[in-house]
This record gives C-alpha cells, structure tokens and sequence, in this order.
C-alpha cells in the first residue's frame, strides 16, 4: 500500500504558527485550511479515517487521529464505528459479479493495512476485552472478502499474532517496573551520614568523560524505549479528566514517564552526593571539573537529559555553596554549559541547540549523529502548555484539529529519536555503579557541605545547627 512519509513538510509550515483555525467556514465539516484539514466533527474525522474503494487515509493523519482521539472517545468505541462503517462499504460492493470480487479484495487489503498500522503503532489501544472483540469482529467480515485462497485470513492471523506479542511484551515489563518500583530519591542506598573513606567513588570505576557520557546516553536510550505515543498522550487526556471532575478508570497508569522522571532526579542527587561526600578540596575541585567534562560530552553527543541533570545536580544548594571548591575550579566550560541551559525566553538557547542536533539526525549517515535526547521535563512541559492554551475543540463544536497535529508532530519526533540504536557498547560495571551507587538525602548532603566548608552566614549556621540537633537526637 503506498504511503506519504510522515509529517512531512505540509506540518511544518501550517502548524508551527498559530493553532487556532479561521472560523470562516463554520457549516463545513471537516474544515480544510491551504489544503491542510484544521477542524471536524468526530464523525466526520472517523469517516475520514476508514479507507474506501478509492481512497486510504496517508500515515501522517492515520497517527494524528489514532494519537488525539482517546480524548474524545475510548479505543474500542471507536473501533466499533470503525466497523460499522466497514460494513456499510463492504454492503454496498457486494454484488455477486467477479469485478465487484475484485474491488472487494482491495477494500479488505486497505483495512487489514489501516488495522495493521494501528496494531503495530498502538498495541496498548487493543489490551482490553471490548477493543479485542472489536478487532475480531471486523477481521472476521474482512476474512469473507477472499474466502476462496484464505490469503486474507492468514495476514489477520500474522496481525493478531503479532499484537498478542506486543502486548505480552509490554505487559511483562510493567510488571517487573511496578513489582521494583521505588520513590524518587530512592536509588540504592539513602546515605545519612558519611560512608567510610575506603568506599569507591565514579572516579575509581570511570575517569574518561566521554565513556562516563556514552554510558549515561546508554541508560537513557533504553529507559525512553519504554516510552510509547499513547503514555504521552495521558498527559492530555488525564489533564481533561481533572478539569471535567471524573476518573477515567482505563487510563493506563504512567510508570514509563515517572520511571524516567525519577531517573533524571536520581542522577542530579548521584552528582552532588559523588562531589560533597569528598573530603579533600583538591580531590574535591577534580570531581566538579569531572561532571563539568561529563556534561560537555552530553553535550556533544546531543544527549541533553544527561547533561541538564548533571548542572541540575552541581545547582544544588549543597554543591553551589562550596565558594572555596568553585574558586578553585576552572568554570569556562561550565559556564557555557548554563548559557545552553539558560531559563530565559523559555529556554531559547536549548532549543537552538536541540534544533540542530535534530537537523544533524536528519542527515546523519550513522547511530552516533543520530541521537537526539531532548531534556524530558522540558519536553512534557510544551506538550502540557500546548494543550492547556489551546481547546480541544472550537465554538462551532468542531475537534481542533490543527491543535492535535501540532502535538502529534511534537511526539513523533521524539518517537523518531528513541529508535536509535545506542551505538556504545554497554559496560555492566559503570552502569551498575551508576543506576546502584548509594546516594545522599538532602540532609546528609547539607551536613556533608557544612563539614567540607563551614557556614558562612546566618541562615547557614541556623541550617547547620539544625541539623547537629537533629544528628544528637538520633545517637
């Protein structure tokens, strides 16, 4: 079945601009704006999805729809339209005469591909009873278009095989997350007070930048593999059902995005307890100028996750006091590092930044120029104001679409970027130091900063004798 290459260059022009659409032509349904539909009924959107005789949906909107329509309707009612529609084309070709045969076959080969792509981009839609009966139904009427040769017959059943395996894959998986689920900060060993001196530090398992960078984009690659279209559009939909007071039961719980959310903070606390737990200032100063190099490596390899963890970690309170380490510490390439990640104009700066490292994976000839490791909280954030700014659907009644393309467009790209593969090999012992290693709470960081470099003012000698009481009170 021939395709059009997702979003192609049509989304980047009509929908990096304003999202709402002219309301001139409200008795059209669907609206249609320089060629590019912008609003529609939610009939009209599903009729525009189900192929015909003579027409198949290009993958661009088949993704857009399947991805936007969970905020309006549930996966297997829409399944049951689907199929109701199906019936009715199917009905209308079946005449009995051998070229009316003909057209049938083909109108059940566009079906089985429409289903084919579903299955496959969003096998998670089809975990329930009620959208598997869907399935079947209308596998079943399509498996009557070519009873003779059973060719029909046998690619449903490679289909449903197929998303069988998909889902037992998924579903194994959430159970080993929630069965070793942990809160945030709780990543091996919370250390209150410091550990012996003979303990290892990453330094002793690691000293190269650039291998400690591509370990950290290893880690990452495979933590966002995890991560599928329909987790991220829970945002939207989840958000919905706050506003509208109601629980949507079948919401899939979001263990895959808090998993790599509690990764990015675990990181940020494993930096500043690998820098305050040292003794010596000398030794002290090396390890901030280390995760200053780790960083810039990040950097380097566009994996910016890492990399915002890493300054997010030497930000901290604990670390950013130490004035005795920093002078020390030659902060030329740090201070680059937080011009990239400056706040400021909404992260301006970063996004250029991310900009040309996408640009540079569109051309790359090889898996190292392909990566692409946006900052994840960064990219939540633009899809949750994207949607709060922006209705779901206009005065007329009518889905906004060009709002939901704009979202798509922004969650295929990151789909695009979790696909490659780590061209790093994996090292078992700096990961397991790096996802096992014992970190500090925010207590013990504070006391080990104030036993590095005493309090220097009020509001420190205040914290500092808190927290010798509290230590007296424990012993």
């Amino acid at each position: 079945m021939p395709q059009t290459p997702i979003f192609s260059s049509m989304l980047g022009s009509s929908c990096s601009g304003q999202v709402q659409p002219d309301m001139g032509e409200r008795c059209v349904d669907p609206v249609y704006q320089d060629g590019n539909l912008v609003s529609g009924s939610l009939e009209a959107l599903i009729e525009r999805l189900v192929p015909t005789m003579d027409y198949y949906p290009d993958r661009t909107y088949i993704f857009t729809f399947l991805l936007s329509s969970r905020v309006f309707i549930h996966p297997h009612e829409l399944l049951a339209k689907v199929g109701q529609i199906c019936i009715k084309q199917k009905q209308q070709l079946e005449t009995g005469t051998e070229a009316e045969k003909a057209k049938l076959k083909s109108f059940a080969a566009k079906i089985i591909q429409l289903l084919k792509e579903w299955t496959e981009t969003f096998p998670y839609d089809f975990q329930d009873e009620k959208s598997m009966k869907e399935l079947k139904e209308i596998a079943h009427r399509i498996t009557q278009c070519d009873e003779e040769n059973g060719t029909v017959k046998k690619i449903i059943s490679q289909m449903t095989q197929n998303l069988l395996m998909a889902l037992s894959a998924r579903s194994q998986y959430q159970e080993i997350r929630e069965k070793f689920r942990q809160p945030v900060t709780d990543k091996g060993t919370i250390l209150k007070t410091k550990p012996q001196s003979t303990q290892k530090d990453i330094l002793s398992v690691c000293c190269d930048p650039l291998i400690l960078a591509q370990q950290l984009t290893y880690i990452e690659l495979e933590r966002v593999s995890n991560i599928y279209p329909e987790d991220l559009m829970q945002i939207v939909s989840h958000m919905d059902s706050l506003d509208n007071h109601k629980c949507r039961g079948d919401v899939t719980k979001t263990y895959n995005l808090e998993a790599y959310d509690n990764w990015f903070n675990c990181l940020s606390m494993l930096v500043a307890t690998e820098i305050c737990r040292v003794v010596k200032k000398k030794q002290r100063t090396r390890m901030v100028e280390f995760f200053i190099d780790v960083a810039r490596e990040c950097f380097n390899i566009g994996n910016f996750n890492s990399m915002m963890a890493i300054i997010s970690g030497m930000n901290l309170s604990p670390v950013a006091r130490l004035k005795k380490t920093w002078s020390k510490v030659k902060t030329a390439k740090f201070d680059v590092l937080e011009h990239h990640m400056d706040p400021s104009s909404n992260f301006c700066n970063y996004r250029t930044a991310l900009q040309g490292a996408a640009q540079r994976s569109q051309t790359a000839n090889s898996n190292r120029e392909k990566i692409v490791i946006p900052v994840f909280n960064l990219f939540i954030k633009d899809i949750y104001f994207l949607h709060k700014i922006h209705t779901n659907r206009l005065p007329n009644g009518q889905i906004n679409f060009k709002k939901f393309w704009e979202i798509s467009r922004q969650i295929h790209d990151f789909l695009t970027w979790k696909q490659v593969e780590c061209p790093f090999e994996k090292d078992k012992k700096i990961q397991s130091y790096l996802l096992t290693a014992p970190i500090y709470s925010e207590e013990a960081l504070f006391i080990a900063s104030f036993e590095s470099e005493g309090p220097e003012n009020h509001m420190e000698k205040d914290s500092w004798k808190t927290l010798r009481t509290t230590l007296l009170n424990r012993a």
